[in-house]
């Protein structure tokens, strides 16, 4: 089942997202928690942010990873020199193994993109083993992302279009709260907890944060692409100006809000 996601190339992605889910991986780590021994699932691994993260632990036995993008795949197993892990291609909602096969599954910014968020947790608790963990986080698109909310605003006061792209954007599944906290009940997880993370990230100019959305990265990417020349330069101008607020061109910086949810497979 494809993501909703839009991906043409991992350095763009990396440029947008992966600066994002590097930093958020370490506190969804801490909540998700750990043992010795573990062998540990990476649903939806992207270029390798939380995977690497947990490779950082000795003590884990094994890591598997998969996505469902073969470029995140290819950029993942480039970056990989560790052989405990193991990176593929699948689909988050038919995963490939055993039934009790890991310790713990998790999904960093995963399942907000997925079109059955249900289907993919359930396949998540599947192939956890009785009394293992399966964790996800997801954006607060509507409340917690201001850096991408001045987007979806600003777009949204220029056209019809735009207003179009931020009730998609605002309203992906899992984002409001209690929701995945109700889904992981739905499908079976006990002593469910749902909690905030928030990281916070820093551009150097208009261009750093910029220029991934305007080559097409990511679902504000997309909706860039569809524009025709005088309207993405229209778009453009008005995201400069957003972005500088009235000063001159330089750093800013973002704070980003994410629900955490973890429960336990009975």
């Amino acid at each position: 089942m494809p993501s909703s996601f839009n991906v043409h190339d991992a350095t763009g992605y990396d440029q947008l997202m992966g600066r994002w889910s590097r930093k958020l991986a370490s506190p969804f780590i801490k909540f998700a928690g750990l043992a010795k021994g573990e062998r540990v699932l990476d649903v939806g691994c992207g270029t390798g942010s939380l995977t690497f993260a947990l490779a950082a632990s000795p003590d884990l036995e094994e890591i598997t990873a998969i996505d469902f993008s073969p470029v995140f795949v290819e950029a993942a197993r480039q970056r990989n020199t560790d052989p405990r892990v193991k990176i593929s291609q699948a689909d988050a909602c038919a995963l490939p193994f055993d039934d009790g096969m890991f310790d713990r599954a998790m999904a960093l910014l995963v399942l907000h993109f997925v079109p059955d968020a249900g289907k993919a947790v359930a396949e998540m608790r599947r192939v956890v083993r009785p009394g293992g963990v399966v964790a996800a986080v997801v954006w607060d698109h509507l409340g917690g992302m201001p850096g991408m909310r001045m987007m979806v605003d600003t777009v949204a006061a220029l056209g019809e279009g735009g207003r179009q792209l931020r009730a998609r954007y605002c309203f992906q599944p899992m984002m409001q709260p209690g929701e995945m906290k109700r889904t992981f009940m739905e499908q079976g997880l006990s002593d469910v907890t749902e909690t905030e993370l928030m990281v916070r990230m820093d551009y150097s100019n208009f261009d750093d944060y910029w220029a991934p959305i305007a080559a097409g990265e990511g679902p504000l990417g997309k909706y860039m692409t569809t524009l025709d020349d005088a309207e993405r330069a229209r778009i453009d101008a008005a995201m400069r100006d957003a972005y500088e607020a009235g000063r001159p061109d330089g750093p800013r910086s973002f704070a980003n809000v994410a629900w955490a949810c973890r429960g336990i497979v009975r």
